[in-house]
């Protein structure tokens, strides 16, 4: 009988907190045993599944579950359940584009689901699976991620070592709050490199507006060329010491951006909350593909981490109620929001709109991002009332027509 997800989880929304394990030097020798062992298991089914070119699940399972717990010693019968469900997950969107099968890390992030681990939640410890024998660990973390997991329906946990810290991340589903209607328009927001985020509100992200030590866009450029150029330099030294730097180094401009994105989505969310408004942001997927960019500034424009902002945005509306779209980015920044005029002429520099028609200027990121909320309360409005201009509609025409007899006349 197949098993069905709950009503909380089928509608509720996705997260994921992260709790700290303390396991004793046994216990980590026992964890350590069991990631290995499942990235290898599921290494071996992904050389199965490549081989025999079987990638659907039920398939895949009745091909690789009995040849890979005869290979792989010590596997219990629902680690290779996970492991033949990490190499179909692993091959669902990128099986055309891969030429060799999948090689999962020995140390990669192992999941861990409710057969493999349970949570004493009174002495605040979990237990899990390992090739020895279940060990039981004490874990902590933030007081709301703790309450979050006692109360919140619990998904999939995944086993990370990170630097011999020893983490649990576990999948949670939060309520899905009502999406109130934004009855004071939308919040448009331009992305950029030059600058990160610009509201239609004038105000400029990173800035003044959000704490911390970030100064604004220009301070931004100067700490990733400063890390570039250190990277560089340790890269063509090539000695024990800058290895031994490169290592202490790695993922610190990764968390810095991480870290801005997550304050300038959470202020944008926030401003239109209070606002009664939506958020607007535009559609850049396949942006690089289509920009032509010169070799000094390419490096600049695969760094750009647009799509890690529209995905934080995009939870933090949903969280909070409100109204997220994605609207069409095609001329936003060359277009007038007072008369409408779309000319190249109208930005006469790269930060700089001036309308050539009615005489409109102002910064340019500012004016896209008034274009994106307009567009934002127009593409509401259609997908909300498809019918609402009166233009005839094909599918209303339709369905009004009166079904055709069986019997001609």
């Amino acid at each position: 009988m197949a098993i069905s997800r709950s009503a909380a989880k089928r509608h509720g929304l996705p997260t994921v907190v992260q709790l700290r394990l303390t396991p004793t030097p046994v216990q980590a020798e026992a964890l350590a045993a069991a990631v290995l062992l499942c990235n290898e298991a599921a290494t071996v089914v992904s050389r199965l599944a490549w081989q025999h070119r079987v990638f659907a699940v039920v398939e895949l399972h009745r091909l690789a579950y009995y040849e890979v717990r005869a290979r792989v010693a010590g596997l219990g019968a629902q680690a290779a359940v996970r492991a033949i469900a990490r190499v179909t997950g692993a091959y669902a969107n990128r099986r055309s584009t891969k030429k060799r099968a999948h090689i999962f890390r020995p140390h990669g992030a192992v999941p861990y689901d409710a057969r493999l681990l349970s949570f004493n939640r009174d002495a605040r410890t979990v237990s899990l699976w390992t090739p020895t024998g279940r060990v039981i660990v004490p874990y902590s973390g933030r007081p709301e991620d703790l309450k979050a997991v006692d109360t919140l329906p619990r998904g999939e946990a995944d086993l990370v070592c990170r630097r011999g810290v020893w983490l649990l991340q576990v999948a949670l589903t939060l309520p899905q709050p009502v999406v109130r209607k934004p009855v004071g328009g939308f919040l448009g927001v331009d992305q950029g490199v030059a600058n990160l985020a610009v509201t239609s509100d004038r105000v400029v992200l990173p800035g003044p507006a959000l704490p911390g030590p970030i100064g604004g866009n220009g301070h931004v450029r100067t700490l990733r060329e400063r890390r570039h150029r250190q990277r560089r330099r340790l890269q063509k030294k090539g000695t024990s010491a800058a290895r031994r730097v490169l290592r202490r180094l790695s993922g610190r401009e990764h968390r810095m951006m991480t870290d801005l994105n997550h304050q300038i989505s959470k202020f944008v969310v926030r401003e239109a909350e209070r606002t009664g408004r939506g958020v607007a942001l535009e559609d850049l997927r396949g942006i690089r593909g289509r920009v032509r960019a010169h070799r000094f500034q390419r490096r600049t424009l695969h760094g750009w981490a647009f799509a890690q902002q529209i995905a934080f945005t995009r939870y933090k509306a949903a969280r909070a109620g409100v109204d997220f779209l994605l609207v069409d980015p095609a001329y936003t920044s060359q277009g007038c929001p007072e008369c409408g005029w779309v000319a190249r002429a109208n930005r006469p520099a790269r930060g700089r709109f001036v309308c050539t028609r009615c005489g409109l200027a102002g910064h340019a990121d500012h004016i896209a991002a008034r274009n994106i909320a307009t567009r934002g309360i127009t593409g509401w409005a259609v997908i909300n009332q498809p019918h609402a201009t009166g233009l005839p509609s094909a599918r209303r025409d339709r369905e009004s027509k009166p079904p055709a007899s069986a019997g001609g006349s």
